[in-house]
């Protein structure tokens, strides 16, 4: 898979080769996450260029950890049984991250893509919204180009939009891009950035109340932080 052997018969030098590699943990990450178009794990993964995704999907292809599925709609990447074995080992960095790297430094790291695209796909309306319903975040302090998100959601299904679907707006969520990503990664609590009047929400009380729960949900809402 990579020239960058280690040379040892050591079974985690051998699973480093794989699974270590710059950019497969996230591609991991993402796949786990459920995503299997090019295009989402892009989504993603914005930084990552499309050739290096490329070249990383077909490594994990070809040691076993993706397969690949051709249909109709373009290839399908899914994660193996050895792929879905490596959950218990992303989870654990995502959680060794929360518990140890300094808040400000992972508050140091904001992508509204990116945080958008986690919400989008974090959000499970449960039991689904018997109509559909579109919340706005905006981001005041952004550029014009990154201040306005918006999630669509009907049913159980969300959909995220760059650009405005033209519905009414049930539910406005305005903040900084710091303190929804705060909120969303659980290092900071909803009601606390609301009383320091850094996130506002307007709209539907009964989609205010649900939204709340949704922002709160995330993994690392509950997991222990050590720094």
């Amino acid at each position: 898979m990579t020239n960058m052997s280690y040379g040892q018969f050591c079974p985690l030098a051998m699973a480093a080769e794989i699974i270590c590699t710059r950019w497969t943990p996230l591609v991991l990450r993402e796949l786990l996450c459920g995503s299997t178009r090019f295009n989402d794990l892009r989504r993603g993964l914005p930084k990552m260029s499309p050739a290096l995704l490329s070249r990383r999907l077909k490594e994990l292809e070809e040691t076993g950890v993706v397969e690949v599925r051709r249909g109709d709609g373009g290839p399908e990447y899914r994660l193996t049984a050895a792929g879905q074995d490596l959950r218990p080992f992303v989870e654990a960095m995502m959680l060794w991250g929360h518990a140890w790297v300094d808040k400000e430094v992972t508050l140091g790291q904001l992508d509204p893509s990116l945080l958008m695209w986690d919400i989008r796909r974090g959000i499970r309306p449960d039991p689904p919204l018997p109509a559909r319903r579109t919340v706005q975040f905006l981001y005041p302090e952004l550029s014009q180009a990154d201040r306005n998100w918006w999630l669509v959601l009907e049913g159980s299904d969300v959909e995220l939009c760059r650009v405005d679907p033209g519905n009414d707006i049930d539910l406005l969520v305005t903040g900084s891009l710091r303190s929804v990503t705060s909120v969303w990664m659980g290092l900071s609590r909803l009601q606390q950035e609301m009383a320091a009047r850094k996130v506002q929400i307007d709209g539907d009380p009964v989609l205010a109340r649900a939204m709340g729960r949704w922002l709160e949900s995330h993994p690392m809402n509950k997991a222990p932080r050590r720094v």
